[in-house]
Parts: C-alpha cells; structure tokens; sequence
C-alpha cells in the first residue's frame, strides 16, 4: 500500500530524490515490492517552488526508499496521533480542510456564543524551525524512532552542495506535516 501511495498517488510520484530514482514502470514498481527495506536515511534534494508573494518556498525530496517508509509510518502513526488532536484543529489533517474550519467557525457564531474571536496564525518557517529534540521527545515510545531521527538528520543537497540539518523537518517529505502538526500540538480550548 505505501509502494502504491508513492508510486501512484502521491502528486510528486515522478519527482526523483537525490539518488535520480522513481518508481513509475511497472516493472520498476516490482522490485520495489520484492527489494524495499528500511535502509539508512539519504539527504533530501532541495527544489524551490514559487509563492503566490513572487518568493520561492524550499521543499526537500526525499528518495523514493525513504518515502515509502514514511508512508508506512505515516500509516501506522496518524490514527494514534488523530486522537489526541482537538477537533478545532484543521491544519494537515486528513478528510479537513479551510472550508470544514470556516465552516466550524460559522457554526459556532449562529450558536450564540459570547466567545467571538479566532485565533489564525501562521508560524514563519514553521517546517524549518521544527527542534529535533523536542520532536523526538513528542515522539517517545513510537516504533522506528531511530529511523525518524535519522530522516531529521540526514540533511540536503541544494546545487550539489550537502547541508546539515540542526533543525526542521523537510516540507515535502510524506511524514513531515503529520510530525509537524503533533509538535504543535497543544490543548487549544480555552475557557473564559
């Protein structure tokens, strides 16, 4: 199911990681069934896509090995994770989206309540200023923590040149909105 997810439905499925690899033939999506294991972490390759702002937003594309095995955990770890996420929080959580959290919003606000502002945020660099321990302490007692700690740290290539990553998880990367959205996760509800 993961092989599938990254070969097939993932939109960057034809985007290659550092090692120039993807999975798109039939015969190449095989021997990823019959070879795949979980093997030492690869740097991530950077690629800058453009903002709406004119700016350029850096992603950082994993090999195709190692996104499979954030599909995997990505898999194993979000029905853990959906259950301690409040139900007021929309951000990269499967089946929401801004409608479903305009939509709450409005409904709140027919209600009656006294409660009449909204907190909207938008934290700078968010995926980039992600510390790596404080992660992986959110983590604890998780299967595999060994490999996300060396996802964290594997680093980056941007114009052939390797760069170590002390912080941040890569915005592009299967797993890194889930490990953000569970380390911001915090309770929400307020009562005044």
């Amino acid at each position: 199911m993961a092989i599938q997810k990254v070969t097939q439905i993932n939109k960057g499925r034809g985007t290659a990681g550092v090692d120039g690899l993807t999975a798109i033939t039939h015969e190449q999506k095989t021997n990823l069934i019959n070879n795949w294991n979980w093997s030492k972490a690869k740097p991530t390759k950077r690629v800058y896509i453009p903002k709406r702002n004119g700016k350029k937003r850096p992603l950082g594309i994993p090999t195709i090995n190692d996104r499979i095995g954030q599909a995997i955990l990505k898999m194993a770890y979000e029905p853990v994770f959906e259950v301690s996420f409040e139900p007021g929080s929309y951000g990269f959580r499967p089946g929401r989206s801004c409608d479903d959290a305009i939509q709450d919003i409005f409904a709140t606000l027919r209600k009656g309540s006294t409660h009449r502002w909204v907190f909207d945020a938008d934290i700078k660099a968010a995926f980039d200023n992600i510390s790596h321990d404080f992660l992986m302490r959110k983590l604890e007692g998780l299967p595999k923590m060994g490999v996300i700690s060396q996802w964290l740290k594997a680093g980056f290539i941007d114009k052939k040149t390797f760069h170590r990553t002390e912080s941040g998880t890569p915005q592009g990367g299967i797993i890194s909105p889930l490990k953000r959205e569970h380390s911001l996760r915090w309770n929400t509800r307020m009562d005044f």
